[in-house]
């Protein structure tokens, strides 16, 4: 006599064994942390970036200004200080050092800036004629 297979046969075969979810916990396991901290070192990058164009940009500005004969009573013979752009706070440094052709002085600017508590730094140069400054 062949009896018909029951219904609670198919869903034995349909069903995941122990086996099998304990490897998909440990594939979740492995695989979720690794892909949260590639999520946070793409988003650290990203601030980096976008703050490190800010900081080029605060650098040039603060140059030029440095650099360029002033007109107002803002000066141009600060050595450092601060400039914020929206939420953040950009620091800046300036140096000037003798060329080694002419009355060339090279002057350089460095702006620090914070992401995340880690502090990054732009430096940007230029060549100015002593004359003029």
């Amino acid at each position: 006599m062949n009896f018909a297979p029951s219904s609670r046969t198919d869903r034995a075969r349909a069903a995941f064994t122990l086996a099998e979810v304990l490897a998909a916990l440990l594939f979740m396991a492995i695989v979720i942390p690794v892909a949260l901290n590639g999520l946070r070192i793409a988003s650290l990058a990203a601030q980096v970036g976008e703050r490190k164009t800010v900081a080029a940009r605060v650098a040039e500005r603060v140059l030029n200004e440095q650099t360029l004969p002033s007109s107002g009573s803002s000066g141009g013979n600060n050595t450092s200080g601060s400039i914020t752009e929206g939420p953040y706070e950009y620091r800046w440094t300036i140096e000037s050092a003798p060329w080694t052709e002419g009355t060339l002085q090279l002057k350089t600017v460095k702006v620090t800036y914070q992401v995340q508590g880690r502090d990054y730094e732009v430096t940007v140069s230029t060549l100015a004629d002593s004359a003029t400054l």
